[in-house]
């Protein structure tokens, strides 16, 4: 992986900080609108997470991939539930997903060992 969890994190905070601060009111009114989507309702969070995770991995957007590993890891997903949801993108996507199939793989590893310590 190119920036390591704790990096890739950061970098996200910070740029994030900057566009919701920049005075764009459009900025502010989409992440709240993002955000809202990723909140238990019918739908308890992690599930949300791990549907957000599978669309991503067909989008291929690595970094949509690492925000929702990392987010559905902490809503206490499982590795056993995140190969499903692998599963489910590489099924829905097909063999183009495989290289973004790689980078989750890595990032779940990192992010299970972080949270093992």
């Amino acid at each position: 992986m190119k920036k390591s969890v704790p990096r890739t994190r950061k970098y996200r905070l910070e740029m994030n900080e900057k566009i919701l601060n920049s005075g764009f009111r459009d900025f502010n009114k989409f992440f709240a609108l993002d955000n809202k989507a990723y909140i238990d309702g019918a739908l308890n969070a992690k599930t949300k997470e791990l549907m957000g995770l599978s669309s991503s991995m067909v989008l291929r957007c690595n970094d949509c991939i690492f925000y929702h590993i990392d987010r559905a890891i902490s809503e206490g997903a499982t590795k056993e539930e995140l190969y499903e949801t692998f599963n489910v993108a590489l099924v829905v996507g097909g063999s183009i997903v495989i290289p973004h199939l790689r980078y989750a793989f890595e990032v779940m590893g990192e992010i299970l060992n972080e949270h093992e310590k």
